[in-house]
């Protein structure tokens, strides 16, 4: 299978050496590291990043050991004060990228789309600004749900960031297209002072479940971090056909009386497809009731480390055990594909 090998491969190019002179990128709302890895597998030098979570924090240290990372609430964090603990000053940095949390904008908690959200973490995109027009870098990225175009914010913040000099380029873009194994939309904000930034084109080589799962070793511990499945739960995964399989398809006897009193969420204790991309990856991953994720032939759910590998991470990731089922699957869930990150940001760089 292509992808185990190509992602593999990807992380050990992207190592960081301090003698390079690679372009460097700071990570804002890094969360376990995503970001941060598709910026390094694209080129960069990711000099610091910002993480109020402390879990997350933890991971990300683990896996980015050589990164200033600042942990703690971007809005008490000053531009000057993290500049001045990497060393910069305004104009001297090559991309700013970000993913301000966005849960407040997302599809489920605005009713499908169609109302607005008054989650206060919707006002830390415009944290974003305030850093770029302080650090002056060259390039922007910026990373969140679809939802947030159609908000009053993202207006603002596209008027303010072209005020400050930046042409910009947005698109809502599939993961699928840009070498990860799910569909995932996404909304891209890419922005280049003073001239039209570069766009990738899509991959002509689309993965697929089995390409991200086909070699797990059983000895990984990450991978062996699943949920036990109740008796009443594995009657009714055994009886999910193999291989994209539905609970619609299940016998009546089996069928749950929460499940037919709606016509929504009908991916639940469904089954991926070997030869297809997976569901979007989110916080519940790892449980059955709250979507796809059923393994395409064995009676489970996906492990912990099959989520992190159809997002695109490699296979040594570091997470923390200790951290838990639902901690982990929840960093999982809301990080940024590395692959998608990459291209966007090799594209770029390309640019400079």
């Amino acid at each position: 299978m292509k992808s185990a090998k190509f992602l593999r491969d990807s992380w050990r190019s992207g190592g960081l050496n301090m003698g390079d002179t690679r372009p460097s990128a700071i990570d804002l709302f890094s969360g376990c590291g995503g970001l941060s890895l598709g910026l390094r597998l694209a080129g960069y030098r990711v000099v610091a990043a910002v993480e109020i979570d402390r879990k997350a924090a933890q991971t990300y240290r683990l896996n980015h050991p050589d990164v200033v990372l600042m942990e703690q609430d971007i809005t008490r964090l000053e531009p000057r004060e993290l500049m001045e603990r990497c060393g910069i000053r305004p104009g001297q940095l090559n991309l700013l990228a970000g993913c301000p949390p966005c849960q407040g904008f997302s599809r489920i908690r605005t009713r499908n789309g169609s109302s607005s959200n008054a989650d206060p973490r919707n006002n830390l995109a415009m944290s974003f600004l305030d850093f770029a027009v302080a650090l002056k870098p060259r390039h922007l990225l910026l990373e969140n749900v679809p939802g947030l175009r159609a908000q009053p914010l993202w207006t603002k913040l596209k008027r303010e960031l072209s005020a400050a000099g930046y042409r910009l380029v947005e698109d809502v873009v599939d993961a699928h297209d840009f070498g990860v194994p799910q569909r995932r939309k996404r909304l891209l904000l890419l922005g280049t002072f003073g001239r039209q930034p570069n766009v990738p084109a899509r991959c002509d080589n689309r993965l697929t479940v089995g390409d991200a799962l086909a070699h797990v070793p059983e000895d990984d511990e990450l991978h062996r971090l699943r949920v036990n499945h109740s008796e009443a739960a594995l009657r009714i995964i055994r009886a999910i056909p193999k291989n994209g399989g539905s609970r619609g398809q299940l016998p009546d006897m089996l069928k749950l009386a929460c499940h037919g009193k709606t016509n929504g969420f009908s991916d639940v204790y469904g089954r991926m497809s070997w030869d297809r991309p997976a569901p979007t990856i989110t916080s519940g991953c790892h449980n059955p009731s709250k979507g796809r994720f059923l393994h395409p032939f064995e009676d489970r759910a996906i492990s912990l480390r099959e989520a992190a590998l159809l997002q695109g991470f490699p296979p040594d990731y570091q997470f923390v055990l200790e951290h838990g089922k639902e901690s982990i699957a929840l960093m999982i869930g809301n990080a940024l594909p590395p692959p998608m990150i990459r291209i966007h940001a090799e594209a770029l760089v390309s640019s400079t």
